[in-house]
């Protein structure tokens, strides 16, 4: 039986016992779905420092949007910012991940991984 479910899983009982089963989550757009939102990849292909700074700003590697889009345009900086970034996001929102995947993310498809 199915009680309660949570954010990021379920509790699960029976008549013997409780256990909770922990779901992972998601990036909101695959590596190549970056045109699931075509008006965030527009801007991420016109102005990348826009959703770069929006990123930085949501999860705290920086404090405004203003100083996160201005990092983007800083050498080495901005790609330290960007796997710290990503790494936060992974962790606030359960994703499962490591600094190899968003390094290939990154290089693969560096637009796409802003979105």
């Amino acid at each position: 039986n199915v009680v309660s479910t949570q954010s990021t899983g379920y509790y699960i009982t029976n008549n013997l016992r409780s256990s909770y089963i922990f779901i992972m989550g998601e990036w909101a757009h695959g590596l190549m779905g970056c045109f699931d939102d075509f008006g965030t990849c527009i801007i991420a292909w016109v102005l990348p420092c826009i959703p770069f700074g929006q990123n930085m700003e949501a999860v705290g590697t920086a404090s405004s949007c203003l100083i996160g889009g201005i990092i983007f345009f800083v050498p080495l900086l901005n790609i330290i910012c960007w796997f710290k970034t990503r790494e936060a996001i992974r962790e606030q929102h359960g994703i499962e991940g490591s600094l190899i995947s968003d390094l290939f993310a990154i290089c693969c498809c560096p637009l796409c991984a802003l979105v």
